[in-house]
């Protein structure tokens, strides 16, 4: 029986899951003060307005502070010779195993974000579905998407 994956994403996905957290916070302020303008305006009870300042401030601290923390603690992954395993999910842990037999290709991709701190996601596409390895350096996610590579084709060779 394997245990679980040995390989965390880099620590740097913190600060891009921070700042995600925060536009997306910024965004819900927003809609927020939107609704707060349309209470003003229909003149509906003022009392609403502070269940949505409470509601605010606890998404917020969870978008920004713990959900990072947590997501980066859970996300893990392994490539093998035969496989590539990976896991995630706190209260649904899902643990995926990829037969290297199974991978047609391999991405790598990049968004603003991930460039700015030199991260990459590496994506593993089987006929079925894709399957991805979020937030690791962009030099690992190279060498990751090489090694796969050449394990896929090793174990499209062996068929």
């Amino acid at each position: 029986m394997l245990g679980e994956p040995a390989k965390h994403i880099s620590e740097r996905a913190l600060t891009v899951w921070k700042i995600r957290g925060i536009i997306t916070s910024v965004i819900s302020l927003l809609i927020y003060v939107t609704i707060s303008v349309v209470i003003f305006i229909f003149h509906w009870p003022k009392w609403i307005m502070i269940p949505l300042v409470l509601l605010w401030i606890v998404e917020t601290y969870f978008i920004i502070f713990f959900n990072p923390k947590l997501r980066w603690k859970i996300w893990r992954y392994e490539v093998r010779e035969q496989e590539i395993e990976i896991q995630h999910g706190l209260w649904i842990v899902t643990k995926t195993l990829v037969p290297m037999i199974r991978v047609q290709h391999v991405d790598t991709t990049q968004g603003p974000l991930l460039k700015k701190y030199h991260l990459a996601s590496v994506k593993i596409s089987t006929a079925a579905t894709v399957h991805e390895i979020p937030a690791l350096e962009d030099v690992e996610a190279e060498e990751l998407r090489h090694v796969i590579s050449n394990l896929a084709r090793v174990a499209d060779e062996d068929v």
